[in-house]
Order: structure tokens, then C-alpha cells, then sequence
């Protein structure tokens, strides 16, 4: 699961940090934890998909909306389980500048980059697109560290390559079957996730998961205000739609996080981080059953190339 609609992230505080040990039950209700999270986040952009096909609605509507309500919810849960910790971030200027640039890079281009990169597309190939992020940790890694890749490493780094190749042009070298722009918005997407994994670590350990993401996700949704307006441009939503638009913030957002959150701390973060490709497997099933997406052996190979990647670089 990804913190944001992106990362890996920390224990939650109102459970104490995370136990040195683990009972075969705590790893197996972790796990199922996990699954349901990395689930619910796969179908969630199957749902970003219906919204912007079937009601027209642009992506930056859909990510500036989901940052208020998702942000506002974590904020509440934040002022219940740790308020001092809130009120602290509130009153600390110094967080400010850091909270301002993570909500920026962090959140509102990685929404607005998957969700770009999902309506030029479709949510399986935007999904596993965003699991490259692990290549620019690992870059990140690398270079930090002053050193190479492994053998296991590389070899992780060349499927990923050879699996964007395969969906980028479905195994016809001399085309593109993707839309140039969604490929670039999925690495972008990447990108800005694998950033996600990284900068905000420091604010997380200082004031708590709730707190940052709570703070970072309206701070982002606040920027976009002036510019989306979602006021302006109220989408015809019936039921249904509002019935999405609720899936998307209370459970492919917030309960998607939660989930992984509790489960990562119970199951452990790299168990929960294998555990988590569950994502594009549920954003390609969901997208073929409600989307009328088409895959081919091709994309699938592709597909399974980059998850393989996720479990060789770590």
C-alpha cells in the first residue's frame, strides 16, 4: 500500500511501533490485512477509470476532491488517536516548508499523475507502471550507498525494462501501442511515488503516519483549489457516480491505507511489500471485468516481468 494513493509506509502510532516479533497469527491476519489493502487500492483505479469515462470527469477534479476528503478524514483520526502529535505539527513552523514540499511532489503529483496516466490508458497498465517506482529506490539506494546493483538486483532491473518495453509497444518494436503520453505520465507517476518512499520518512517518524498524511493530503488539495475550482464544474453524478466518488475516498484511499498500514505492522514491511502486487493484479482483473479492457499475452507477459521485478529489488 502506498501512503498518499503511493508508499510503503510506517506502523500506525495509536498501536505503539511495530514488535520485534511476530506470532503465525499476527502474520496471518497481517497478511489478509495486506491483501485487502493492496486489493481495494487495485480496484480503487478501476473506479478512477468509470468516473472520468463515464462521467467525463477530469482527473484533476477527481484528485484534488479525494485529497480534501481523504486528508480531512486522516486529520480525524489523527486529532482521536494522537492529538498532541497534531497540534505539535500544526504549531511547528519549521515542519512547514518540508510538509509543503512533500504535498506538492509527494501527493499531488503522484494523484494526478496515476489518474492521468489510468484515463490515457487504463488502471492495470497505470498500476504496474507505478510499481517502477522501486527502480528509482533503488537508484536512490545506489547512489546514496556508493555502490552498484547486486546480481539480484539487476537482474530485477532488467525485466522491469524488458516488461515496459513488452506494454510500451506490445512486442512490435517499430511502435508504440501505448499512447506516448500515458507512458510518460505513468513514469512520472514512478517517479513521484518512489519519492513518496523517500522524503517524507523524517515527518512520519517526527509526528506519526496520520499526521503527515493528513496535513500532506490537504495542503495538496488546497494548492489545486484555485485552479481546478471543483465548484465550477460539478459533474452530472447520479447515485452510482456518487456511490464511486465515495468508494474512492472512504475505502480506495483511506480504508486501502489503513489496512495495509495495520497489516505492514502485523505481517511485517517486507512481507507486506511482497504482498502488495496484489495491486496490479486486482487493477488488471477489475479493469478487464468493468472496463472492457483487452490484454494481450503480450501486455500480461509485460505485466508479470515488472511484478517479478518487485520481488527481486528490495
Amino acid at each position: 500500500m502506498r501512503m498518499a494513493d503511493g508508499t510503503r509506509s510506517t506502523e500506525p502510532e495509536a498501536h505503539g511501533g511495530a514488535t520485534l516479533e511476530r506470532t503465525p497469527r499476527d502474520i496471518l491476519i497481517g497478511s489478509l490485512l495486506v491483501l485487502a489493502g493492496g486489493a481495494m487500492w487495485g480496484v480503487n483505479g478501476t473506479v478512477s477509470k468509470i468516473l472520468m469515462s463515464d462521467y467525463a470527469i477530469a482527473p484533476e477534479w477527481i484528485a484534488c476532491v479525494r485529497q480534501l476528503a481523504a486528508g480531512l478524514i486522516f486529520l480525524a483520526c489523527a486529532a482521536i488517536a494522537t492529538p498532541r502529535k497534531l497540534s505539535g505539527a500544526v504549531r511547528d513552523v519549521r515542519s512547514w516548508p518540508s510538509f509543503l514540499a512533500n504535498a506538492v511532489v509527494c501527493v499531488l503529483l503522484v494523484q494526478v499523475a496515476y489518474l492521468t496516466s489510468i484515463d490515457l490508458t487504463n488502471s492495470g497498465t497505470a498500476t504496474v507502471l507505478q510499481s517502477l517506482n522501486l527502480l528509482f529506490v533503488l537508484l536512490y539506494t545506489c547512489v546514496r550507498g556508493r555502490r552498484g546493483p547486486n546480481a539480484r538486483e539487476g537482474l530485477g532491473v532488467a525485466f522491469a525494462l524488458v516488461g515496459v518495453v513488452l506494454i510500451a509497444t506490445g512486442g512490435n518494436l517499430g511502435t508504440l501501442s501505448l499512447p506516448p503520453a500515458g507512458l510518460a505520465w505513468g513514469l512520472v507517476n514512478a517517479l513521484s511515488t518512489a519519492a513518496l518512499a523517500i522524503t517524507p520518512l523524517k515527518l512520519i517518524a517526527k509526528w506519526g503516519a496520520f499526521v503527515t498524511n493528513g496535513v500532506m493530503f490537504v495542503v495538496s488539495g488546497l494548492f489545486m483549489l484555485p485552479f481546478v475550482r471543483p465548484w465550477n464544474q460539478l459533474p452530472p453524478l447520479d447515485a452510482r457516480g456518487w456511490g464511486l466518488m465515495a468508494f474512492t475516498v472512504l475505502a480506495g484511499t483511506f480504508g486501502a491505507f489503513w489496512l495495509f498500514l495495520v497489516g505492514s505492522m502485523k505481517a511485517g514491511p517486507m512481507r507486506a511489500t511482497m504482498l502488495g502486487t496484489m495491486e496490479p493484479v486486482m487493477a488488471t482483473v477489475s479493469a478487464v471485468l468493468w472496463t472492457s479492457a483487452v490484454f494481450t499475452p503480450v501486455d500480461l507477459t509485460g505485466f508479470a516481468l515488472i511484478i517479478i521485478m518487485v520481488f527481486l529489488v528490495r
